[in-house]
């Protein structure tokens, strides 16, 4: 008995002070123990930090476990550290950004057919704030390059896994503020790139010589528009 609160104990600890996910396979490597007592321990943590209702929580998030602040105290700590980094997204960026999610890997053709505007400018935005990557190329001609969604996309919207995505009839449902995680902020206006991005590292169909071309149009407001009409 004291050997397992111990390595509960080890395993808080371990999670405490790691600032990104850790793993499963990681954490039973390090507590000396297999994965399937590490998870057992793990959720009696999830449990035990649910039960108390305190600052913290322990959740299952981007394939690891990490601890994060109990969304009961967002406003008041949003309000305490207004200098928090927020990526920026114009609505028509988390568009783009939920047709990546659902219909990935993606061509950008394939993405202005679905907007029925250009999204070039989108998807620069989303990979300088490492939402989106390139994850290889379609066997057509041209091999045009594909795009999905990346490990901080994970982190930003709270999700394990791509699966834990809700069902676009659920997005349908939600309103649209609610598709909005605290670490994203949605304007009306255009998206810039990340300053520190270096331009360079877009794939060449997203290399311009000049500024990126402004978004033609937006013509949805809400994510859950786009994933209705294309019955994703």
């Amino acid at each position: 008995m004291e050997d397992r609160k111990y390595i509960k104990g080890l395993l808080e600890a371990l999670l405490f002070l790691s600032s990104e996910p850790i793993k499963l396979s990681s954490l039973a490597k390090s507590s000396g123990i297999e994965k399937t007592e590490a998870r057992e321990l793990l959720d009696e943590l999830i449990l035990d930090y649910q039960e108390k209702e305190g600052g913290f929580l322990l959740r299952e998030i981007a394939g690891g476990y990490q601890f994060i602040t109990n969304q009961l105290y967002s406003d008041a700590l949003s309000n305490i550290f207004k200098d928090k980094k927020r990526e920026t997204l114009s609505r028509g960026t988390l568009d783009t950004l939920a047709i990546v999610a659902y219909k990935q890997p993606i061509t950008l053709t394939e993405l202005d057919e679905i907007r029925g505007v250009s999204s070039r400018a989108m998807v620069a935005s989303l990979i300088s704030k490492k939402l989106v990557k390139a994850v290889g190329q379609k066997e057509v001609p041209g091999r045009p390059t594909l795009y999905g969604t990346t490990n901080d996309f994970l982190l930003h919207f709270g999700l394990s896994k791509l699966a834990d995505l809700p069902t676009p009839v659920e997005v349908k449902e939600l309103k649209f503020e609610d598709f909005n995680p605290e670490t994203i902020s949605i304007t009306e206006d255009g998206d810039e790139l990340n300053p520190d991005f270096d331009t360079k590292l877009l794939p060449e169909e997203l290399q311009v010589h000049d500024e990126l071309e402004a978004p033609l149009a937006e013509s949805v407001s809400d994510p859950s528009e786009v994933l209705e009409d294309k019955s994703l």
